[in-house]
């Protein structure tokens, strides 16, 4: 979606669809964070990644990253669901399961390719507007088997996420929820399961210990507050917007546009049908009743600038940054907003938001174009092509890597850091097309 959805291009089956989306992530991480803390974790080192797929899961791989399914927001009716859902599977990294569970199979060839697929840079992003990205899983991988935690690794997942929620002072009540609704799943053919009940098994004895917790819990009846409730409201919306059909989302908000989450899921609806001057209307609305929220005008530079109003994209676009000037996702949508402007006095500004960018989160190909092409248009061959071997690596294009690397190599003094990135990306293809022979 703009950090948003905007619709991720129609992917081959064995591909998942990754969702980059400044405010979808954030209120995930926010809701993640206290639970983080409470497990002894730095917040900041666990990533947050949102899946396209309309189905129930969640799980966590690749180290300290956690990943969610849209459908869980979708189908989940508050803040304390997802809440719990990452409680769970928080308990699972503090408790080191994924480690187990890979030197448990250390010789399937799963858990090696998922290893290196979820290690960072093979995580490759799409436009940073859109934020699609592709996770190449390849359809002989048991990702099901290699994600199966079993039972006694789930309970212990449960009674650190109950610890964890209580240390943090909220209720377990959307973990209850939750698993009661894995619990009717159960019942259903495997087919018409969701992922999460076949990699996460439920049991009586799981949903009992929850049940005691909440009996003997200071926090049992503690209501999720309205600040997470709203940001609840506000993200489910914005995905049914960007996932669903104009009629799904109107059927869905039929109501009155007096609430946020209905303005906003309508405002998206118009966007994308397209009916521009009624989505404006309604993001204009929107930013009347709280002009310093960032996400919004976010929105509103997406919807000029995919529809060629760059002078009016720009200013949405500086405002959202400036609100929230330590995104990389937003700072990189004005970079590249900065540069569709083709005036040579914004060329630099743009670098400096993409490659502020591309410093905190390196692994967006597009990114690495966008560089490319600003460093291009300032005549820095050697930059520019130092950019386009970093998005070539990111793409798998190793051989394409290779050739644009050396070039780069030759426009900078031996030992400069830009020589020895380009050297670094010209060593690391040439490993990868040793270990594609070797599979």
């Amino acid at each position: 979606m703009a950090s948003s959805i905007l619709l991720p291009s129609i992917l081959e089956a064995k591909n998942i669809s990754m969702i980059r989306d400044a405010e979808i992530e954030n209120t995930i991480h926010g809701y993640a964070k206290p639970l983080l803390l409470a497990a002894g974790l730095e917040p900041s080192s666990v990533r947050i990644h949102i899946i396209k797929d309309n189905t129930l899961n969640a799980f966590v791989a690749g180290g300290q990253q956690i990943f969610v399914n849209s459908g869980l927001i979708l189908e989940s009716d508050n803040a304390s669901q997802i809440i719990g859902v990452l409680a769970h599977e928080i308990g699972h990294i503090s408790g080191g399961h994924l480690i187990k569970g890979t030197r448990a199979r250390k010789n399937r060839s799963a858990t090696s390719i998922l290893g290196v697929l979820l290690g960072g840079a093979a995580i490759i992003g799409g436009r940073p507007d859109a934020g699609a990205a592709v996770i190449q899983l390849g359809s002989n991988i048991g990702v099901k088997n290699y994600l199966n935690f079993s039972r006694t690794q789930e309970s212990a997942a449960d009674q650190s996420a109950l610890r964890f929620l209580e240390s943090s002072q909220q209720s377990a009540t959307g973990l209850l929820e939750f698993m009661q609704v894995l619990e009717n799943q159960e019942l259903l053919s495997a087919r018409n399961q969701n992922p999460y009940v076949r990699t996460h098994p439920v049991s009586q004895h799981r949903i009992d210990a929850i049940r005691r917790h909440l009996n003997n819990s200071r926090f049992a009846r503690k209501a999720t507050s309205t600040k997470d409730n709203t940001s609840h409201a506000r993200i489910k919306a914005k995905l049914v917007g960007f996932t669903k059909s104009f009629s799904y989302t109107m059927r869905e908000y039929a109501e009155p546009e007096g609430t946020l989450a209905s303005i906003y899921a309508k405002s998206i609806a118009y966007y994308r049908k397209p009916n521009i001057q009624e989505a404006i209307r309604l993001i204009d609305k929107l930013i009347a009743k709280i002009p310093s929220d960032p996400y919004f005008h976010e929105l509103k530079g997406q919807i000029y600038f995919e529809n060629g109003k760059i002078n009016l994209a720009l200013s949405s676009y500086q405002l959202a940054s400036d609100l929230i000037p330590e995104s990389a996702l937003l700072r990189a949508q004005l970079g590249r907003a900065q540069i569709e402007k083709n005036d040579p006095k914004f060329y630099r500004m743009a670098i400096q938001n993409l490659l502020y960018s591309v410093n905190k989160d390196p692994t967006r190909p597009n990114v690495w174009r966008q560089l490319s092409i600003a460093y291009g248009r300032l005549s820095k061959k050697g930059e520019s092509s130092r950019a386009l071997a970093e998005e070539a690596i990111l793409l798998g294009r190793n051989k394409e890597a290779i050739r644009i690397a050396e070039r780069a190599k030759k426009q900078f003094k031996i030992g400069t850091p830009n020589w020895l990135r380009a050297e670094d990306i010209s060593t690391a293809a040439h490993e990868n097309i040793k270990r594609k022979k070797r599979f």
